[in-house]
């Protein structure tokens, strides 16, 4: 498996439709560079739940998947299931955490997604973001929409369950959907830990790399 090691990781920004998204989908990944990189600087956008039980949830979540991190949170009021609706809004939003922040990496949906807010999300980053290294993380759900990734992180059982757990203890208003269980986010896991050699994995969508061969 070829390894990408970026040269330094100071500042990343989490964008994402709802609450939960982030979690789900990487939260592995947040634990892993949060703890390897004490006092990250984490900008997260979030553009729905905004004044709700969600947006509680989300920024005590969060705080735990990003340990250590100067973390700020931006949580939006967009309404659920209508991001082609509130484009303008969507699109102010994502340009607003542009206008502070100069990540070294971005984490947001990817442009597969079969939920129409979260495919979106993912269409306009790049136009915020235009040279920024941008893994899309997957959300597994009933639309079945998994696809083909081709970027890894990997993760030990210990990391797997400590993600799940947190799921579990931060998005209680979550418990209740058919998808929200321990079996769905650690079997994806693990069949992602299969295509990369590691017990468990997160995976993402890498939509274009610049390489320095140099060194430079």
């Amino acid at each position: 498996m070829n390894r990408l090691f970026p040269a330094g990781l100071r500042r990343i920004a989490l964008l994402a439709a709802h609450c939960d998204d982030l979690a789900i989908g990487a939260g592995g990944t947040l634990l892993v560079m949060c703890t390897a990189h004490p006092g990250i600087k984490v900008d997260a956008l979030i553009l729905s739940g905004g004044g709700t039980v969600r947006e509680e949830e989300e920024r005590t979540a969060l705080a735990a998947f990003c340990p250590g991190a100067d973390l700020r949170v931006e949580v939006g009021k967009l309404p659920d299931g209508r991001l082609p609706a509130h484009w303008d809004e969507a699109k102010a939003a994502v340009e607003g955490l542009r206008l502070r922040t100069e990540p070294d990496l971005i984490l947001a949906p990817h442009a597969g997604d079969a939920h129409q807010d979260h495919r979106g999300l993912a269409q306009l980053v790049p136009t915020a973001f235009r040279d920024h290294l941008t893994l899309g993380y997957e959300i597994v759900k009933w639309d079945g929409d998994l696809g083909r990734p081709n970027a890894y992180q990997p993760l030990d059982l210990a990391l797997a369950e400590r993600k799940v757990n947190l799921l579990w203890e931060h998005y209680p208003s979550q418990r209740h959907r058919p998808w929200f269980d321990r079996e769905a986010f650690l079997g994806l896991a693990r069949i992602r830990g299969i295509e990369c050699h590691a017990r468990h994995a997160e995976a993402f969508y890498l939509h274009k790399l610049a390489l320095d061969l140099a060194g430079g």
